[in-house]
């Protein structure tokens, strides 16, 4: 299976995750409450755990392994909380959530093909939480259409893997794979010299799909021109002839091959 998750977790509905999550943050609160807010989340993590296997909330898993493979290239993730073999959460001891804490736990709902899971804060005064959804299933994020202004094997390569994976992993997961395919970080991630005009401004690093064409993957909503012409103006202060940029939308995959001949 190109995504594997070590536990196969139903898509509760809102009423049902919420029924066993009434229970599991009423002890996250004890765990603060006792502990303090200043432990490291390994703590919170295992304390939590033990509070919930010994209220009968178990099976509990800690650190879920949850794998995506594409034609030998394999990686594993790991979420961090799975209650009664029911319900995800990712645990933080951090100042404040961030949209990274959202993306990781999407990431994972998408990799495990659950409906929705939660972010459990430990270091606020008061422990903060919210729920992160996940709309759309396996089958959904495999349902899309393709725009691609020319023919290119990269794009062909990358068409593939999101058949198998479908849309809305986090990007840098697509960017793996892919770099595993064109030959290794070794042959793909090249830091190479920038300039403007005589001025030489110091290495940047690419990722390349040949040896004088780049390569981008972003998750915009929509195609952007402002995005565009900012991955121009990145391409003409580099030696590259070429930058291929995938924009990889739930939906809609575009395709858009930059030339250094583009007018900046």
């Amino acid at each position: 299976m190109p995504l594997h998750s070590a536990i196969p977790l139903p898509r509760l509905t809102v009423s049902e995750f919420k029924e066993l999550d009434y229970q599991v943050m009423a002890h996250a609160f004890a765990a603060q409450r006792d502990l303090g807010r200043l432990c490291d989340e390994t703590v919170y993590h295992a304390d939590l755990a033990d509070r919930l296997l010994t209220a009968g909330l178990g099976p509990i898993c800690r650190e879920l392994p949850l794998t995506a493979s594409f034609r030998g290239f394999e990686f594993t993730c790991y979420a961090d909380l799975v209650v009664a073999d029911r319900a995800l959460y990712e645990l933080k001891a951090d100042d404040t959530f961030t949209p990274a804490h959202d993306a990781q736990l999407l990431n994972y709902l998408f990799l495990a093909n659950a409906a929705r899971g939660k972010l459990i804060n430990f270091r606020p005064s008061s422990v903060e939480s919210r729920f992160v959804n996940a709309p759309l299933d396996s089958a959904e994020r495999r349902r899309f259409a393709v725009h691609a202004d020319q023919p290119h094997p990269f794009y062909s390569l990358l068409h593939e893997l999101l058949l198998d994976w479908g849309t809305g992993l986090e990007t840098p997961l697509y960017v793996r794979a892919l770099t595993y395919h064109l030959g290794g970080e070794a042959e793909v991630i090249r830091l190479l010299p920038m300039t403007r005009g005589a001025s030489q401004l110091g290495n940047q690093r690419f990722h390349l799909a040949a040896s004088d064409t780049a390569f981008a993957i972003t998750s915009l909503p929509r195609v952007d021109r402002n995005h565009r012409d900012h991955l121009e103006r990145l391409l003409s202060a580099s030696p590259l002839s070429r930058l291929l940029w995938a924009n990889l939308a739930h939906h809609h995959l575009t395709f858009t091959t930059i030339d250094r001949s583009t007018k900046f």
